[in-house]
């Protein structure tokens, strides 16, 4: 690797734990720490919420999908402005007015504790998963392109997000992540430019090829379940993108940690608007890549995944590689200091101070007193670094037990399942009672394990979390009709 793109990513690396570690003085007591006292600006609040959605995977996975197949997966990211305008409207005001910071709080008052420490749990399960897949996965491509070993790569990128993760709080991850996301566009946006001068005949050499290869297809609009159409990536999007705006705790806590509900409201749209451009972007870089190696074969071994790393090693000249890589380690940092901090909240909140939520930001009492504010800070610091740990022995562990790769995160998709389900049933209607909504969230985790597990082929994978949201407010909702002696009156109140 060139001395000077060493050189940039060392700089960015540890300018990034430096600047993240700078805010630990700021955190005075646990409302700082989980969301910044609610004083963050909603521009960089909103570039936080775009570079939590992206992730290193995304901006290696996006142009390898675009370049083996065409645009379907793009889809996805048309769904994105809706779940933000949804957010917007509904979900930010409903947690504003919330006093905990949990996104779990809620479902307590509904239907008990069992809704919220299952919520809670899930969510904890998903994210240690999602904290190893990102460091697994970011260390693939960077081994190629570093020459670094693949558990050397995980331990470095984990002690440097743990390490500002861990001292500097929400506070700083929401700072960081808005300086890697421009980083990460930046980074993109150099990449794509550097590909159209690349190519020969430029802008109209990579549509005449692109179409004639039929990269620029949205999938088919026929009306099967069972393929990655139009249609179920629709579906799927809205679901996921609806979970992920609406009862995500990392997106939760930047919604309480904007400064005012006007700011709240715009980093919701910012954030999800401004992904959809990058997400096109990701596409046309794909694209662009396949255009330009039909003139110059790659090696045969090279996966399409691996395409984009191999272009940035052979092709993007100096400094230009250390941006990119940078970029690339940008995404992931991103992601795993989100993850690390929303994990420790729900830790501290949902299961440590919860009875006692309307203190928790200064005096949270205790049965033996009182706890002080550098206890709070302390117990969170030490959630923040059991949860980093974890996830890195997670993505050591996937190292040499790739099966255990699907498998787990077919369990995850059964954790996380239920969860949106849950919500909606309390949300929608505020009449309808634990049990029904136990029984509800039981067959619908039953369906989505069956569709998950089972490997049967009538419905794609994609319509799993679809199938398994709508079974568990339908019978909730149902179960509540057949049990209650009006509920024409009683329904959605």
């Amino acid at each position: 690797m060139p001395l000077f793109d060493l050189l940039v990513f060392i700089v960015f690396t540890l300018g990034t734990v430096l600047f993240g570690g700078s805010f630990v003085r700021k955190n005075k007591n646990a409302a700082d720490y989980t969301s910044g006292s609610g004083s963050m600006p909603g521009f960089v609040v909103g570039m936080s919420v775009f570079a939590t959605y992206v992730s290193s995977i995304s901006f290696l996975a996006l142009p390898g999908n675009a370049y083996a197949g065409n645009w379907n997966s793009l889809v996805f990211s048309f769904t994105i402005p809706l779940a933000a305008i949804v957010a917007a409207r509904f979900f930010v005001p409903f947690y504003r007015t919330i006093e905990s910071v949990s996104a779990y709080s809620f479902l307590e008052t509904r239907f008990g504790y069992w809704a919220r420490a299952y919520a809670a749990i899930c969510y904890l399960l998903t994210q240690v998963a999602r904290i190893g897949s990102v460091m697994f996965l970011m260390a693939l491509p960077l081994h190629t392109l570093l020459g670094w070993s693949v558990s050397g790569i995980i331990l470095f990128t984990g002690i440097a997000v743990i390490l500002y993760s861990m001292m500097g709080g929400i506070k700083a991850v929401i700072w960081t992540d808005a300086i890697q996301g421009t980083i990460l566009i930046i980074g993109a946006l150099a990449c794509a430019i550097i590909l159209l001068v690349e190519i020969p005949g430029g802008i109209t050499e990579l549509i005449e090829k692109g179409r004639a290869a039929g990269k620029f297809s949205l999938g088919s609009f026929g009306a099967e379940l069972h393929t990655s159409t139009f249609w179920v990536m629709i579906l799927y999007g809205t679901f996921i993108n609806l979970q992920n705006f609406g009862i995500d705790q990392n997106y939760i806590q930047r919604y309480k940690s904007a400064k005012d509900l006007k700011s709240a409201r715009f980093s919701a749209l910012f954030g999800g608007l401004l992904y959809l451009p990058v997400s096109f972007l990701f596409f046309i870089i794909g694209t662009a890549l396949f255009v330009f190696y039909q003139s110059t074969p790659l090696p045969p071994d090279i996966a399409s995944d691996q395409v984009f790393p191999y272009f940035i090693v052979k092709v993007l000249p100096d400094g230009a590689t250390g941006l990119l890589i940078a970029a690339i380690f940008a995404a992931g940092m991103s992601t795993v200091s989100t993850s690390i901090n929303s994990s420790a909240t729900v830790i501290f909140t949902d299961f440590i101070t919860r009875k006692h939520e309307k203190a928790a930001s200064d005096t949270a009492i205790t049965p033996r007193g009182r706890m002080t504010e550098a206890k709070q800070l302390k117990i969170l610091r030490i959630a923040s670094l059991l949860t980093g740990l974890a996830g890195v022995g997670v993505a050591l562990a996937m190292m040499s037990v790739k099966s255990a790769l699907d498998a787990w995160w077919s369990l995850a998709g059964i954790f996380s399942g239920g969860m949106l389900g849950l919500f909606l049933l309390g949300y929608l209607s505020r009449k309808v009672r634990s049990w029904q909504a136990m029984v509800g969230v039981t067959v619908g985790v039953l369906l989505i394990g069956w569709m998950s597990l089972s490997g049967q082929t009538l419905l794609h994978s994609y319509l799993t979390t679809v199938l398994g949201t709508t079974i568990i407010v339908v019978v909730g909702l149902v179960l509540f009709r057949l049990t209650v002696k009006n509920p024409a009156a009683d329904f959605l109140k």
